[in-house]
């Protein structure tokens, strides 16, 4: 079974230079977000082209690693226009060159509220950005990749069904982290919180991040590496196992030292289910 990495987890590096140690590391594919994860490239607005695209990819691919995600993690519910207008426009960029790179998702949070007070103007800024949004991957054959997590707009599995339900386009999937989906509140009812997430987004779920979550002193949570915390992660396997096989899965909140551990605790947690759901 395949695990992939946040590729900015390894650090920010020139791109060949980077894409050789994920595949030291042995990580299938990577999850990258451009500007945080590569070195001495301008990634501003404007500047992707198919040949830049192309030779990224390549050398990811070169050392047998794929691109599975383009993360592009900006606010589409900015109440500033002329930050709004950048972050949307440069989604879409990286959906129209998500192919050169060879990565199927583009995938985003969708933005914290500036003012609580006025979360219907938030809402109306993400239709309007998910409407374009669409738009734009349908023409690219690209798939938008929408991810809740606390504090957002869209942070939990009934916000994010809503926007799919607004937005039924076959190009729009679900990049569920269950970790995103608890607090110190909800980590005990976990098991029922990580049921309607599938219950409700299973059937689009195009990738899964996997972090940890332990309970500290004063009742809140704290991330760690997979296989670290109080997830339920054999139940979790199962279920994406059996709604995705074979899905992506790419680590999060790991560091260096934690890597092979975290790594080797997916794929053999993955194979687990796997067997389990096949009899074998």
């Amino acid at each position: 079974m395949t695990v992939g990495i946040l590729a900015h987890l390894l650090g920010t590096l020139p791109y060949a230079q980077l894409a050789d140690k994920v595949a030291e590391h042995r990580f299938s594919y990577v999850q990258l977000a451009l500007s945080k994860a590569i070195a001495g490239i301008d990634f501003s607005l404007g500047k992707l082209s198919p040949g830049l695209a192309s030779e990224i990819g390549g050398a990811f691919a070169d050392r047998g690693v794929r691109i599975a995600v383009l993360g592009c993690y900006a606010s589409l519910i900015d109440l500033d226009e002329d930050n709004f207008r950048y972050n949307v426009d440069r989604f879409k960029e990286h959906l129209r060159h998500a192919r050169h790179f060879g990565a199927p998702i583009v995938a985003t949070e969708v933005g914290v509220p500036q003012d609580p007070g006025r979360l219907a103007q938030h809402a109306a800024l993400l239709d309007r950005a998910l409407e374009e949004l669409v738009d734009e991957a349908d023409r690219w054959g690209a798939v938008i990749g929408l991810e809740a997590a606390q504090g957002h707009l869209i942070d939990t599995p009934e916000t994010l069904a809503a926007a799919i339900e607004r937005f039924p386009s076959s190009c729009v999937g679900v990049v569920l982290d269950p970790c995103n989906l608890l607090d110190g509140r909800t980590l005990d009812d976990q098991d029922q919180v990580v049921d309607e997430a599938f219950r409700l987004l299973g059937t689009r779920i195009v990738s899964a991040h996997a972090k940890d979550l332990v309970r500290v002193a004063d009742g809140g949570v704290q991330e760690t590496a997979a296989g670290l915390g109080q997830l339920h992660y054999g139940r979790f396997w199962e279920k994406l196992e059996a709604q995705k096989p074979h899905g992506f899965v790419t680590l999060e909140a790991v560091a260096a030292a934690q890597m092979e551990a975290a790594a080797r605790f997916v794929r053999e947690g993955r194979e687990t289910a796997r067997r389990g759901l096949s009899g074998g």
